[in-house]
């Protein structure tokens, strides 16, 4: 997925390091429940058989409402949790199951065939209309459930790149992309009526001007790519105000479209929603301009302004809120009269590390805290509730997010 990059050593922390950060409007106290990972004094984190309480690398989440219910993507278990209500307690127990027969097996696609209720990496997952949707990685599909499961196992109503419920080939078994395939489809996001997918392997956004109505229906627009069956890496050239490596996310911060580039570390910023293919953004935060993509801009350590495969996005208020993964912390900026000002800024505000100088897992590679980050993958906020993939702890925040106070 990568190519071998510069990265400018230092032989100490910088001097920025001893500086405490703005800390996004989160609550002090940390997260209020934690799902998954036990926390256990000199315990560090390890894979977990599957329960209904432990997850293996969650990579996405969604709260329906403020009141619940909540969806978990959990990713290497090969399955999605449900509770009916918003959780309050700790290691609280799913209430049902999506992917596997029961709450102690794992295995992609329940190690059978793919099927209506089956998943293999389950990654982005959102409200739909009345139902929700799931980014089906390795199955190369996107799932679709017209209204809220209630129950486990219930079956998915449609499907998105593939044909049927049976076949999970990349790009359908060709080569080429088209508008009706996918490779490793990573995001979803419904948004005003349509539909929004990361085709990350594919390199590409692809929309949906409406909600499809039909197994397998194409897409309507397509940006990362000059076509729908192209699927080169930064449109095989150099990186662009069009191009994309590793989109992943997708949100909406007021009207603007926003998407993460994990792979060209960066988050890309469209001023309104764009109606043309392949159209520019119009800033991108986490590098200078449009053609540089180092990670944490070729330097070892990241600043207010560097990203380093930031994998989730979401926006509440004026917040628009970035998962950067791989510096286990959170950054936030805040919305400025004109989104062109963008361009390269320093975050406003973090999460998860100290100071902006700081990357380290769990801090300071240090145990699990409620309020410390390790490879966070997603980030999805609800009403005054944020809801934290902390996919290298195993775990699930629910964490308060004052942005209305």
């Amino acid at each position: 997925m990568y190519n071998s990059i510069n990265i400018t050593p230092n032989s100490s922390l910088p001097t920025e390091a001893t500086v405490i950060a703005p800390k996004l409007p989160l609550s002090l106290a940390g997260a209020e429940v934690i799902l998954g990972a036990i926390l256990e004094p000199e315990k560090f984190v390890m894979p977990l058989a599957p329960s209904p309480m432990t997850m293996f690398g969650p990579r996405g989440a969604c709260l329906i409402s403020e009141t619940g219910p909540l969806w978990v993507s959990d990713t290497g278990h090969h399955r999605l949790l449900g509770w009916r209500n918003l959780p309050t307690t700790d290691n609280q127990s799913a209430d049902w199951v999506i992917g596997q027969p029961d709450f102690y097996h794992e295995g992609q696609n329940a190690k059978g065939t793919p099927g209506r209720a089956t998943v293999s990496v389950p990654t982005g997952i959102c409200r739909c209309g009345s139902g929700l949707a799931v980014a089906d990685a390795w199955n190369h599909r996107v799932l679709i459930w017209k209204n809220l499961p209630e129950d486990s196992n219930f079956p998915a109503d449609l499907v998105l790149g593939q044909a049927n419920f049976t076949d999970n080939e990349p790009n359908r078994g060709s080569q080429l992309p088209d508008a009706n395939t996918m490779h490793w489809p990573y995001g979803v996001l419904y948004h005003q009526g349509k539909l929004f997918v990361a085709d990350t392997g594919n390199r590409r956004l692809l929309i949906w001007q409406q909600l499809p109505t039909e197994n397998g229906q194409p897409a309507d627009l397509v940006l990362g790519q000059p076509d729908m069956i192209s699927r080169n890496e930064n449109c095989g050239a150099s990186p662009t105000a069009v191009s994309m490596r590793w989109c992943h996310d997708i949100t909406f911060w007021e009207d603007n479209l926003v998407v993460s580039d994990a792979g060209n570390n960066r988050v890309m910023i469209w001023q309104g929603m764009p109606t043309e293919n392949n159209t520019p953004c119009a800033v991108v935060l986490g590098q200078k301009d449009f053609n540089n993509v180092e990670m944490n801009q070729g330097i070892y350590f990241p600043s207010a302004s560097s990203l380093s495969m930031p994998y989730g996005v979401d926006a509440a208020g004026d917040w628009l809120v970035v998962a950067d993964t791989a510096n286990s912390r959170l950054l936030g900026w805040k919305k400025p009269e004109s989104i062109l000002s963008l361009q390269g800024a320093a975050a406003d505000a973090l999460a998860g590390q100290a100071n902006f100088k700081n990357k380290g897992e769990n801090r300071d590679f240090g145990l699990p805290t409620r309020e410390s980050l390790n490879w966070c993958y997603g980030i999805k906020i609800c009403g005054q509730t944020a809801v934290i993939a902390d996919s290298g702890n195993n775990r699930i925040l629910l964490w308060r997010f004052n942005y209305g106070e």
